[in-house]
């Protein structure tokens, strides 16, 4: 079996199409350095499960692995959220721009 690894709740903001993360509070984050942080597996699932019936909300929830740095605060483990953290990436720059 393998080791859980720290994880947060992130999904995409229905409205706006922000990425936001659950807070320790039950709100929602904007910052992924101010998701809750979920160090067991059993407590993880029952949040998404939960967070999951907020449908207007919010849409594609999951569990994303976090690492909690010295201060005590979240940071992305995997590119993608990383990648995720930086904004919309609609922006018209790249090769979005070369065409």
């Amino acid at each position: 079996m393998r080791k859980f690894v720290p994880k947060v709740i992130t999904t995409n903001d229905l409205m706006e199409g922000d990425v936001i993360y659950l807070a320790e509070d039950g709100s929602w984050t904007r910052k992924f350095g101010e998701a809750q942080v979920f160090t067991a597996a059993e407590i993880a699932d029952e949040a998404l499960a939960k967070v999951e019936q907020q449908r207007d909300i919010h849409v594609g929830a999951y569990l994303a692995d976090a690492k909690v740095e010295k201060d005590g605060r979240p940071r992305p483990v995997h590119f993608r959220e990383r990648f995720r953290t930086l904004g919309p990436s609609n922006y018209f720059h790249g090769k979005q721009a070369e065409e």
